[in-house]
């Protein structure tokens, strides 16, 4: 799996977490999915993400590098 599906994977995954939370726990739970979806529009804008710095540290390739990912 490449980079850019971790990064969508974990991002998905974060917003439902933040969802459920806010219904089942505590509307606190909300703020979780606002600073995921900030930090979306900010790798869009910028095209530098810190989730993606830390899964290339960790040697995981981009579709960019790979070409059987």
């Amino acid at each position: 799996m490449t980079r850019e599906r971790y990064i969508k994977l974990i991002a998905g995954s974060m917003i439902l977490i933040s969802s459920l939370g806010a219904y089942f726990v505590n509307i606190n739970w909300i703020w979780l999915g606002v600073f995921v979806g900030a930090n979306l529009l900010q790798f869009s804008l910028t095209n530098w993400c810190l989730l993606n710095t830390i899964l290339k540290a960790l040697g995981i390739k981009s579709e960019l590098d790979c070409t059987k990912c």
